[in-house]
């Protein structure tokens, strides 16, 4: 009996050294990891100061030819935190981000890295001159491919599509050398409605769409009606009219 406890203690006891072994391997080997990763970042700091960069760009920049090593690195520093993904091969540093996530263009400056053929419109437009009373999170744009929507670390981007023809009535501004397409207030209205659903009941002219809608045109000056009435014309669109005509019957008195 004393032979076999003894003998029971001293396998249990090697399993015991094997599973700590086995941790503290596992400890040693993260901590390599680390230590690579934290000694690599220096090669991020050319990217710190531009908004985006690509893993081809990165490739080039730092000389490394193994696609494969450049793809673990970034993911590496990806959940490192040292960087952001913002879509499949395109990266933010997190110095970037801490440094500019408070400028006024800088969601603007990412909604056009993720498609560049778009403006910024609709809800986030409108917001932003508090034309709508229920608050929406997404940045929302225009473009004439395919709706789409793409989230990420920075927040929920959302691309509507429009014909050709009505892809128009915005503004260029540039964000480190990233052209940024806004919508006026008007066409920002327009496409807005344009895209919105509305049941033929709302089109009558003894309904307010206004309120119906909960809109706030207070900010709309002349300016803007008349820019919104030559976009509802050109649109050819009978509904757009209808809701035109209603806003004159309603709001927008002659």
């Amino acid at each position: 009996m004393v032979r076999q406890d003894m003998s029971g203690q001293i396998k249990h006891y090697g399993i015991e050294l094997r599973l700590k072994k086995c941790v503290l391997y596992r400890i040693i080997y993260k901590k390599c990891i680390l230590s690579d990763i934290k000694m690599k970042t220096d090669l991020l700091r050319p990217s710190e100061n531009i908004p985006y960069f690509t893993l081809e760009s990165f490739k080039q920049a730092t000389g490394m030819e193994s696609p494969h090593q450049v793809r673990v690195l970034l993911h590496r520093w990806g959940q490192a935190g040292h960087i952001l993904p913002l879509k499949k091969g395109v990266y933010m540093t997190r110095q970037f981000y801490e440094q500019h996530r408070a400028d006024y263009l800088f969601s603007g400056a990412v909604s056009a890295i993720l498609l560049p053929q778009s403006y910024l419109s609709l809800e986030y437009i409108l917001q932003q001159h508090n034309l709508l009373t229920e608050v929406t999170y997404p940045i929302t744009c225009i473009t004439t491919k395919n709706t789409r929507r793409i989230v990420n670390s920075i927040g929920t981007f959302l691309y509507r599509h429009i014909r050709a023809d009505l892809y128009r009535g915005f503004t260029i501004t540039e964000y480190f050398s990233i052209r940024i397409a806004q919508a006026s207030l008007a066409k920002a209205l327009l496409d807005y409605l344009y895209l919105r659903p509305l049941p033929v009941a709302y089109r009558h002219p003894k309904i307010n769409l206004v309120e119906e809608l909960r809109l706030n045109l207070d900010e709309f000056s002349l300016k803007d009606r008349e820019e919104f009435s030559r976009f509802v014309e050109e649109s050819h669109s009978q509904k757009m009219m209808d809701i035109l005509n209603n806003f004159r019957s309603n709001v927008w008195p002659p």
